[in-house]
């Protein structure tokens, strides 16, 4: 026990080093323009200076010295940032370096030191198919340790996924309006059809969403291998297929891309910005990608 707790806090140095690096060298102008404050805050009234918007005249101080004066505002740069991290069975899976675990945990570090970074608070809500843990919102770098802490070592109750579920405790529990981070690989569903699409468009009425999906290649394209036993990580349930089966492989490629095309439609709908994160890809340029479509 007392050697697993020393490398997972040899994993946690590791990851705060990169993720704190990735912030600084990358993320910190991108992050600041792509997640703005909540508007314009009141500063101070000056004189007025040619060139100023008359709009912002405060007529009663103009009338009071008898010579223009205006309002000044500044940016409420200030954002309450919440990350709804996916800890059901489902994300220990991968078949490249990383584990989907891997990734979300590192990305999860990257937006939380570019948040403390802009002088945003930042929590978290983990989530399997009940909200595991909430960690309110703070700022600071200690508090962000723990936040990663959590998220490598936690040991969910739950195994299977209900991203609802989340997405309506962060609803209830954040009352003013925030950025919200949903990291999952988003295997949700009731037969066909995405269980969470009337939760998320509440969510996306009130909070800024943004969708990270993070899947591994094998889940997508399976490889021609001959016989492969497949397990489901949240119900249990295995069964054999034989992979050498070219209509089988592509049956289970369309079904992948089917699912891609629906979480697509449902955030297109809902009005939430996101970006797919593959396991086997440097999940830099996707972040990059997207905060630049948003700056």
């Amino acid at each position: 026990m007392a050697e697993e707790q020393k490398e997972l806090l040899a994993r946690l140095r590791r990851v705060e080093i990169r993720a704190r690096g990735l912030s600084h060298q990358i993320f910190a102008g991108e992050y600041h323009s792509a997640f703005k404050g909540r508007g314009m805050a009141f500063s101070e009234v000056r004189e007025y200076r040619y060139g100023d918007d008359v709009r912002n005249i405060d007529w009663n101080v103009t009338a009071r010295f008898n010579q223009p004066y205006i309002k000044v505002f500044e940016e409420e740069r200030e954002l309450t940032v919440m990350l709804l991290v996916d800890v059901s069975g489902s994300r220990l899976f991968g078949t490249e370096l990383l584990t989907k675990k891997n990734v979300m945990t590192e990305v999860a570090a990257i937006l939380a030191f570019s948040a403390i970074q802009n002088n945003d608070k930042i929590g978290v809500i983990l989530f399997s198919d009940r909200v595991e843990q909430f960690i309110p919102p703070k700022k600071g770098r200690k508090h962000i340790l723990r936040i990663i802490w959590e998220l490598m070592s936690f040991q969910p109750t739950g195994k299977q996924t209900d991203v609802g579920g989340a997405l309506r405790y962060l609803t209830n529990a954040i009352r003013k309006r925030c950025t919200t981070f949903l990291l999952s690989d988003f295997l949700d569903y009731e037969g066909e059809a995405l269980r969470f699409t009337d939760a998320l468009n509440i969510a996306s009425n009130k909070h800024d969403m943004v969708g990270l999906r993070v899947y591994d290649p094998r889940e997508v394209t399976l490889p021609n291998v001959g016989l492969l036993r497949l397990g489901d990580a949240e119900t249990g349930r295995t069964c054999w297929i034989d992979s050498s089966d070219a209509g089988f492989r592509a049956r289970y490629h369309e079904a992948a891309v089917q699912r891609e095309a629906d979480l697509q439609r449902a955030f297109l709908r809902a009005g939430v910005d996101w970006a797919n994160i593959s396991t086997a890809e440097d999940y830099v340029y996707p972040l990059v990608k997207l905060f630049k479509q948003r700056g």
